[in-house]
């Protein structure tokens, strides 16, 4: 049976377990975007193990439970999959004041990584304050 139309789960994060593949986490009760992150074997293994959010850092190669030191975790309530089994939507309740790493000029962080919009293809307008 093909990935499109079986209950098996066939995730592909290739021979070695690094393989990385996409995840689009939302606020399970708003649906707003949080942050766009990437997961390998082991981080998509802690996520479900733990219950929280955790990525694969592709800047400081390793792994990154998003909020362990800001106290901005990330709860899980649902992992959802595409056809192919080759990206994830993670809902979750937020646990924190924010899901961004920038911070807003009061020093909080952003609620979502998407805080701004483009304007005319050229310039950047924020979205929330």
């Amino acid at each position: 049976m093909s990935k499109e139309y079986t209950e098996e789960l066939m995730l592909d994060f290739g021979e070695d377990g690094q393989k990385l593949l996409p995840v689009v986490t939302q606020d399970s009760t708003t649906k707003d975007v949080l942050i766009l992150a990437f997961v390998n074997k082991e981080a998509f293994d802690e996520t479900v193990k733990s219950g929280y959010a955790t990525y694969w850092s592709r800047s400081r190669q390793e792994l990154w439970k998003k909020g362990l030191t800001s106290g901005d975790m990330l709860k899980v309530d649902d992992i959802l999959i595409n056809c192919e089994q080759n990206s994830f939507v993670y809902q979750v309740t937020p646990q924190g004041k924010g899901a961004c790493h920038a911070k807003k000029d009061d020093s909080n962080p952003h609620k979502s990584c998407y805080y701004r919009s483009i304007i005319d293809g050229s310039s950047l307008r924020f979205n929330e304050r």
